[in-house]
């Protein structure tokens, strides 16, 4: 599964983490992402989206249908 967002796009960031000795290593902050499945009642089924946390409070906020308006109006295939 991927680290990136449907809703809000949100990806890696990467970086790196420095030890006391000053070393430099590779490492990357991944979004807490979740596979969470919504009912779409003008359609009658569900879908499963990949979502972030904050996704999750985008569709609890402005509602799935509006949500999914958005994402085909981007070209995303759902």
């Amino acid at each position: 599964m991927s680290a990136i967002c449907q809703v809000t796009g949100r990806k890696p960031g990467f970086g790196k983490s420095v030890s006391h000795s000053h070393k430099r290593t590779n490492r990357r902050w991944d979004p807490n992402i979740q596979r969470k499945t919504y009912y779409l009642p003008s359609e009658g089924r569900r879908i499963t989206l990949t979502v972030s946390t904050k996704g999750i409070k985008t569709i609890d906020r402005d509602g799935i249908e509006a949500v999914v308006t958005r994402l085909r109006a981007r070209g995303q295939k759902i």
